[in-house]
């Protein structure tokens, strides 16, 4: 759980003396703008949240060019918005990011190749989306995963099972529809 508060124009700069502040104002009004909300996980620390699931039903793929060259986003909500393969593009370089939820988006295999240099990646939610088998080789460069949501994907038992051997410790979350193949 998240300690978060909002990050407000005139709080955003508000930091202690002589730290970095978190992001410039330029930058949050451009995700602001985009339809997505910016959070400070912690009061004293400087990695940010941005949540776009519930702000705007009309965040598409070209939204989310305001989120490049973000170096300490810790956690993104892309959740039900309208984005789809291309706007994984925008998020490559976002190294530092630890969260990623992607829930009932138009992903697909082809956009998850945004994802291989995503090394600190330890959640991602795919939930909804049309991933399959062929879209989980892109993910086994992501050492730090450790939960994986792929319930209501196209992903079978034998495609989670391939991706463990290649990420043992990562916990898939298949859903009620894994477990009935069983």
């Amino acid at each position: 759980m998240f300690l978060a508060y909002a990050m407000a124009p005139g709080i955003i700069n508000s930091q202690a003396k002589n730290s970095p502040p978190a992001i410039d104002q330029q930058k949050l009004e451009k995700i602001e703008k985009a339809g997505g909300r910016v959070m400070s996980i912690a009061q004293n620390d400087d990695r940010l949240e941005v949540d776009f699931h519930l702000q705007d039903s009309d965040v598409t793929s070209e939204s989310l060019a305001c989120l490049e060259g973000l170096k300490n986003l810790y956690s993104l909500n892309l959740g039900k918005t309208k984005i789809n393969d291309a706007g994984l593009a925008h998020i490559k370089g976002l190294t530092a990011l630890n969260r990623l939820y992607l829930q009932e988006t138009k992903i697909t295999d082809k956009g998850l190749i945004n994802l291989k240099g995503l090394s600190n990646l330890t959640y991602l939610n795919l939930y909804g989306t049309a991933i399959t088998d062929q879209g989980l080789d892109n993910l086994t460069a992501l050492s730090n995963l450790k939960n994986l949501y792929l319930w209501q994907t196209k992903v079978t038992e034998n495609g989670i099972n391939k991706l463990k051997k290649s990420l043992p410790n990562v916990n898939v979350v298949a859903g009620w529809d894994q477990e009935q193949k069983k």
